[in-house]
């Protein structure tokens, strides 16, 4: 196939391409390597990289025009800096209506959306159904959730994925990398109150790869293990791994007013319809992360969520 990944050099991009260039899959890469990795995207045979934003419809246009693709893998986002919101609107609301009207333009076959769980706001009940209102609060969360809302009303063959926390190679966001990053240079943490959903890259793949090659139903759908973990227990996984000793645990810290106690999507509906489900337990997850860092180092770290002022350092 002919595969456009938008933000192909990003964590989950850069996985994609590991995982579909020794398929003979023909893939090209949209990347403004602002988060992505240059290094993640070497010349290869297969593999062609358009740099520039999805914020420019000519830009967008001209490398649909020159690729022809058959599938569109819509990764990119602006999630770098959380109070940057003219970014996210550029990025990930005007950035999706100009993919969106390409993919229209060039009869594209299926579009593959990742969107954040975040889309749900603060939730009634847990875990999420995937159709629980949608009611965005951040900036990342809203201006995502505005890039979906496009691509759907287009008309486009969408199979939009609420995704939780994706954990594998080049992983660059979140407490993962944070902790992980801190305790080896020791340096103190703090853990916020909340509970999170961790998938193991592999089950990931494995559903891509489903997506990609059956004839899947559109719609959106909610990629999880269905069940959740508190950051402090994620931080002891971390903290055991390194063979670290605390003599205090780290101090934990109220939701910050843009962050929400608990985020756990209910998969059934993926389960029943795809037939999918995740298989990796939450301690392996995280500790193949954490060999994976051992490996290649912590290259970035980022996060949507705004750090209080007093435990940045």
């Amino acid at each position: 196939m002919k595969i456009l990944i938008t933000g192909g050099a990003g964590c989950l991009g850069s996985n994609l391409l590991e995982a579909w260039l020794p398929h003979g899959h023909q893939i090209c890469v949209l990347d403004n390597f602002v988060t992505g990795k240059r290094e993640v995207v070497p010349t290869l045979e297969g593999l062609s990289v358009c740099e520039g934003t999805i914020a420019d419809p000519k830009f967008v246009d001209d490398c649909f025009d020159s690729f022809c693709p058959d599938v569109v893998v819509h990764a990119a986002a602006s999630y770098k800096d959380p109070l940057d919101w003219a970014e996210d609107a550029r990025t990930n609301v005007e950035g999706s209506i100009h993919v969106a009207k390409a993919c229209l333009k060039y009869s594209v076959s299926k579009v593959i959306h990742f969107q954040t769980s975040l889309c749900f706001g603060r939730p009634d009940q847990l875990p999420i159904p995937f159709d629980h209102p949608e009611r965005p609060f951040t900036s990342y969360g809203i201006s995502k959730t505005a890039g979906e809302n496009y691509l759907i009303q287009a008309g486009l063959p969408v199979v939009s994925l609420r995704l939780a926390n994706v954990t594998g190679p080049r992983l660059a966001i979140g407490p993962i990398p944070t902790f992980y990053q801190r305790l080896k240079d020791g340096k103190s943490c703090f853990c916020s109150d909340t509970k999170r959903d961790f998938i193991d890259m592999e089950d990931f793949l494995s559903l891509m790869n489903k997506i990609l090659i059956e004839d899947v139903p559109t719609g959106k759908y909610n990629i999880s293990t269905g069940s959740s973990y508190s950051i402090l227990q994620l931080f002891k996984v971390v903290a055991e791994y390194l063979g670290i000793s605390l003599e205090t645990m780290p101090e934990v810290v109220p939701p910050g007013p843009d962050d929400v106690p608990e985020v756990v999507l209910d998969p059934s509906q993926t389960e029943k319809l795809l037939g999918w489900r995740a298989k990796i337990g939450f301690e392996e997850t995280i500790r193949r992360m954490l060999a994976w860092y051992d490996q290649f180092g912590v290259s970035a770290i980022y996060s949507h969520l705004q750090t209080p002022k007093t435990l940045k350092s």
